[in-house]
């Protein structure tokens, strides 16, 4: 069971996890992911590892940088393990110094693009999808970009304000959705534009979005982070989702031990353990974010997607590459060209 601690000046939230035998060591965690979706994790680490009680602290992605560049820098120790949605920051922590180079079991099995250095492992296989409302596609949603561009032109045209989409000013994932659809879609502004036409509505989360095409207030919204669409799918039979098959985007969390964590080896076992089959199917099968291990298999795996999809698949590699979208000059270059195809200038 989770205790919560209470608030720190950054920290949305703190728990305690108490291991349920005699405890030897800790680990203490700095993390996007939302703490009721981490328990699991948590469960399933202990009943390997007994001894360790886990303090879990449920920070947004940029406090999990602040705090460790903040600690390490001052000499303190940190967070023994750091897992962020945000992959271009855990980059940058690994890149400037922040992170440890580990060597562990599952290391030279673990895709290239997911492993830098041994410092920065992504752990999930998120795509970016087209969710749509079933109702209002009795023939089916649109399959590439093409398609979606040609559905813009001509039925959608004659319900406007039924498209929706991350406002990439506020979104940290849907800036990264669509400076990667700038690399791979050569006329990606003339299908914001023909969005715009056709009434685009911008949100700052997946749920606003989610929310709406499932109730049919939004006919489909683009670029959504597939994990929190299939996972909602479920639960409302008029949402569907399609992997669009031009090129879908797939993004990642990313996990690592900073070099300054007081207990490392415990951040060290809990990360193997995430890259375990075993920890990988309770990401896949208990919070529905889809395992990157080949050894999993099932609909919500990389495995499965790239079997389906092959090359059309585009994942995000773990490399320093990603630095360049905290340029600050590219990121408001990206942002202008988003202004103007929406007629916002």
């Amino acid at each position: 069971m989770a205790l919560w601690l209470g608030a720190s000046p950054l920290a949305a939230e703190v728990y305690e996890f108490p291991a349920p035998g005699v405890e030897a060591d800790q680990l203490r965690i700095y993390s996007t992911l939302d703490a009721p979706l981490a328990g699991p994790l948590i469960e399933g680490f202990q009943a390997a590892h007994p001894q360790t009680r886990v303090i879990y602290e449920e920070l947004l992605s940029g406090e999990v940088t602040a705090r460790i560049v903040e600690e390490t820098d001052k000499g303190e120790a940190t967070a023994d393990f750091a897992f962020s949605s945000a992959m271009d920051a855990q980059v940058k922590l690994a890149n400037d110094g922040y992170a440890m180079a580990l060597h562990l079991a599952g290391s030279a099995t673990w895709p290239r693009w997911a492993n830098w250095r041994d410092m920065a492992y992504a752990l999930t296989f998120e795509p970016g999808v087209l969710v749509y409302h079933k109702p209002t596609f009795p023939d089916g949603p649109p399959q590439t970009r093409r398609d979606l561009m040609a559905w813009l032109r001509g039925e959608g045209r004659t319900m406007p304000g039924r498209i929706g989409t991350y406002d990439i000013e506020r979104s940290a994932v849907g800036y990264l959705f669509l400076a990667r659809d700038t690399e791979h879609f050569a006329d990606v502004w003339s299908l914001v534009a023909l969005m715009a036409v056709s009434g685009l509505q911008t949100f700052a989360t997946s749920q606003e979005i989610i929310d709406r095409v499932a109730d049919g207030r939004l006919a489909l919204g683009y670029n959504i982070l597939g994990s929190y669409a299939a996972d909602q799918a479920r639960a409302k039979p008029d949402l569907g989702l399609v992997l669009l098959k031009d090129y879908t985007v797939v993004v990642s969390r990313v996990a690592l031990v900073p070099r300054a964590a007081g207990n490392p080896d415990s951040g060290a076992a809990f990360l193997s353990f995430l890259m375990s089959r075993e920890g990988q199917e309770i990401l896949s099968d208990r919070l529905r974010l889809a395992a990157i291990s080949l050894e999993v298999s099932g609909d919500n795996s990389a495995q499965a997607m790239q079997e389906a999809l092959g090359d059309s698949l585009r994942p995000v590699s773990v490399s320093p590459g990603l630095l360049v979208y905290l340029d600050q000059a590219k990121r408001q270059r990206l942002i202008r060209q988003w202004r103007t195809a929406l007629g916002r200038d």
